[in-house]
């Protein structure tokens, strides 16, 4: 696969070559971390420069393996967080990328953020960096790819995602759900999460505790995402069938209708889930 068009345009192209460089001096990486990160949006092909300047993947990795001592027992400083986030949006310009996605699956980079995702401390250091790994995560997501989907599932992401779902902030868990959304429209990640009971309530039950929490601290934005997962379930016989039993009231009584009350997409798929599982107490705002 070619990596075309990996070359920057329009003013301060030479900048941008001079910051690659700079990645591979320690003096001077940290500086030309936060400038890089803010040309994300600003250089066109970021991306394939990034993958294919000598050094520049190898220098953003050593900043991601030199803060796992930092994990345990918590130690990270707001300071550290920020400059290694700064490399993980880089790595995220990376994932999203058509031309580079694919050599960043088959990398195996992905792994590199795992143990991020599997810390719970929650202090702003480790939350921002808990956030910002999420994104490369979603990034990967975002284009319907079943590659990416498989690649998830096999590496066991899905329980470090549940965790968050259940214990982090309010935003984290949208990011975590809306993955999680993403791996069950794919049919080898409904397949996969619905191929034992044990998958299948794992996922249930963390989506049921999320509903509980919705009718204290609602969240319009968290609950799309969660209903579009149980709809995505109810699509798979197995799942379907336990739905009937398992599905929280709040969904089936009208709780949330004030809440979605300006949402008619989320309301047709809340009304598309109650009449899928043939629950009649349908109090879901006309389509």
């Amino acid at each position: 696969m070619e990596l075309a068009g990996a070359h920057p345009s329009g003013q301060g192209e030479e900048r941008v070559y001079e910051l690659m460089k700079e990645l591979t001096n320690p003096e001077l990486r940290a500086s030309a971390l936060l400038e890089l990160s803010k040309k994300r949006e600003s250089v066109r092909d970021l991306a394939p420069i990034l993958w294919r300047s000598f050094g520049t993947i190898a220098a953003l990795l050593q900043e991601i393996v030199a803060i796992y001592p930092l994990m345990s027992p918590p130690a990270l400083t707001a300071q550290a967080s920020n400059r290694v986030c700064n490399a993980l949006a880089l790595l995220q310009a990376v994932a999203a990328h058509g031309q580079t996605r694919g050599y960043f699956l088959t990398a195996h980079i992905p792994l590199f953020l795992y143990p991020f995702l599997d810390t719970h401390t929650k202090s702003r250091p480790f939350e921002y960096l808990r956030l910002t790994s999420l994104g490369v995560i979603g990034a990967l997501v975002k284009v319907d790819d079943s590659d990416v989907i498989h690649f998830l599932v096999i590496t066991e992401i899905i329980p470090l995602l549940l965790r968050i779902m259940e214990t982090g902030s309010e935003l984290s868990k949208t990011v975590a759900t809306f993955i999680v959304q993403k791996i069950l429209l794919d049919d080898k990640g409904l397949n996969y999460i619905c191929e034992t009971a044990e998958r299948f309530y794992a996922i249930s039950t963390v989506l049921s505790n999320m509903v509980s929490a919705l009718t204290e601290q609602p969240s319009a934005r968290l609950l799309k995402h969660i209903i579009r997962c149980y709809l995505r379930l109810s699509e798979h016989p197995k799942a379907r069938e336990a739905l009937t039993q398992c599905l929280p009231e709040a969904l089936a009584q009208g709780t949330f209708r004030a809440v979605l009350e300006d949402d008619h997409a989320t309301n047709r798929w809340l009304a598309s889930l109650l009449y899928t599982l043939g629950l009649s107490r349908i109090q879901t705002e006309p389509i």
